[in-house]
């Protein structure tokens, strides 16, 4: 007879199932020990990016109406305490597979031009490097982005428009702020007898007050930390290539638009110096670029996979100032970088291929011989006691200063004072920044690029600048109008350039002469900076730029 077996024993897991109350309290502590945990471990900002990095996105936050959201924020700005300034020491992280050369870590050599007797300021002789021959020359461009407002008269009917814009990978509060401040400027009322800015210097002075006041009380900019001085983080404050250097002592000073929290920012200022990339980088003789694009091809790689703000619009709210003449070049192994970022570059060739119209800005040139005394030596005789016409005086490098001086060089001309280097027979009695103080037309041509540390420095000693660069835009041609106080001469027109100056009539040349004299505070560096100075003209052509291209996240 077969032997029968007792039930057997129910499985554990089953019992366990069977003591629900058990189960219950499990699962609650489980739950209280994950959320302790997330606790503990919350997320820094480089901790999100890798979530971002690996296919994450951000939470959204409902908003009924974004734009009385920006609106909100612009109104309480004026209450708002100062935004944290950058910590003092900035912490190097940042490796690349360039290696420096040991100079790297001294104070750089002062450049050839800052040691000449007349005062003259010019350019280091660099080889020419370009990988492209340039294009044949195109005439004169001036005409700059416009903004899409109609609402004054004073506005260019011919506006170059700006490239379409990348559209973000996820919206954020920043993007609301844009979308508002460009409804605002675009419907900026009428503005008459502002008793703070001139308005015959302004392409459209209404929309260039309104823009400025947005900026005041919107944007936030975020400096990003990563990188090792002295190419990162060191301003270099003398000499043809200092506007790139005061802008950087400036920023990383600020405590208005400057801030700690990358979400919270409109724009990412990127902290190199094209100057000290040629100093420590560039291997005399080589006659190549090479190495400093791989530094900045490595730079953008690297702050691009540690965190998610260049991934989200492929740089296009990221920024560099760069006044070296190869500052343009030494973006062309990164396509993003060269295609989307905003160039604020002294360099401003249209010919080029490099520079954008419409996305780029054009930065002033500006010659700084002390640094303690930014502001030293300026002015200038007035109007009637000009006795000079024109006058040059500078090294014959480029394509338009040997056509210059051999046209008007060297001739008993009293008018026409055009030299290669003052005499010294001349600085005895007069010097270079004397003659420029008693000349009518400072003449401003091109030297190896478009770009002249003349034009700011004739408007410093309150000199009418007459350029002569074909495919160069000026500095700040988005809202300043330079034929209310400069005068611009094509290239193939130096034969007749005495016939042009002696056809200005004596009132035109006195108003151009005294809108000069107006306009010099734009271009002036403060040790702390002022309203409408050089620092905040520079940051607001950065500032249009980007609120130009802003488009909402469909």
């Amino acid at each position: 007879m077969p032997h029968h077996l007792s039930s057997p024993r129910p499985l554990l897991p089953r019992k366990l199932l069977q003591r629900r109350p058990a189960v219950v309290a499990c699962a609650a502590v489980a739950v209280l020990a994950a959320a302790a945990i997330l606790l503990l471990a919350a997320p820094t900002t480089e901790a999100l990016s890798r979530t971002l990095l690996a296919g994450g996105s951000l939470p959204s936050r409902p908003r009924e109406d974004p734009h009385a959201a920006a609106a909100e924020r612009f109104a309480e700005s004026s209450s708002l305490p100062p935004a944290e300034a950058p910590p003092p020491s900035l912490k190097a992280n940042f490796s690349t597979r360039i290696t420096p050369s040991p100079s790297m870590f001294f104070e750089p050599a002062s450049s050839p031009v800052e040691n000449f007797d007349d005062r003259s300021m010019e350019e280091p002789e660099h080889p020419d490097i370009k990988e492209n021959s340039p294009k044949e020359s195109a005439p004169f461009l001036q005409e700059p982005m416009s903004s899409d407002s109609t609402s004054s008269s004073d506005v260019s009917s011919d506006r170059v428009l700006p490239p379409d814009p990348e559209i973000p990978l996820w919206s954020t509060a920043a993007d609301e702020d844009l979308i508002y401040a460009k409804k605002e400027i675009a419907n900026a009322p009428l503005v008459s007898g502002h008793h703070d800015l001139y308005a015959p210097l302004f392409r459209n002075v209404s929309i260039f007050k309104r823009s400025y006041e947005l900026m005041e009380g919107l944007l936030k900019v975020y400096i990003y930390h990563d990188g090792a001085k002295p190419i990162f983080h060191s301003p270099y404050l003398k000499g043809i290539y200092a506007s790139e250097g005061w802008f950087m002592k400036l920023i990383e000073g600020d405590q208005s638009f400057v801030v700690r929290d990358p979400n919270r920012a409109h724009l990412f200022y990127l902290p190199y110096s094209s100057r000290q990339l040629e100093h420590n980088l560039y291997v005399p003789g080589s006659n190549t670029l090479e190495p400093l694009s791989i530094f900045v091809k490595n730079y953008i790689d690297m702050i691009s996979a540690k965190f998610p703000y260049w991934n989200r619009t492929k740089g296009t709210d990221h920024f560099f100032v760069a006044c070296h003449d190869w500052g343009p070049y030494t973006t062309k192994l990164h396509d993003e970088l060269r295609k989307n970022a905003i160039k604020a570059l002294c360099n401003a060739d249209l010919s080029e291929g490099v520079f954008i119209r419409g996305r780029d800005v054009s930065l002033p040139e500006t010659f700084v011989r002390s640094p303690r005394k930014p502001l030293g030596g300026i002015g200038g005789k007035p109007a009637s006691q000009r006795s000079i016409l024109a006058f040059f005086a500078g090294q014959m490098h480029g394509r338009v200063r040997p056509i210059l001086l051999r046209h008007w060089g060297g001739k008993d001309d009293a008018d026409m004072k055009i030299y290669s280097r003052l005499p010294r027979r001349i600085t005895r009695r007069m010097n270079y920044v004397q003659h420029m103080k008693l000349t009518k037309y400072c003449i401003c041509p091109m030297g190896y690029e478009v770009n002249s540390p003349r034009i700011v420095e004739a408007i410093y000693y309150e000199c009418v600048p007459v350029i002569i660069a074909d495919n160069f835009v000026l500095p700040f041609d988005d809202v300043l109008d330079w034929s209310a106080f400069s005068v611009v001469v094509p290239e193939r027109d130096v034969p007749r350039l005495k016939e042009i100056l002696l056809e200005i009539p004596e009132s035109r040349y006195v108003a151009m002469q005294s809108n000069v004299r107006k306009v010099q505070r734009h271009f002036l560096w403060h040790p702390k900076p002022v309203k409408y100075d050089i620092f905040h003209m520079i940051l607001h052509s950065v500032w249009f730029s980007r609120v130009n291209q802003v488009l909402q996240v469909q």
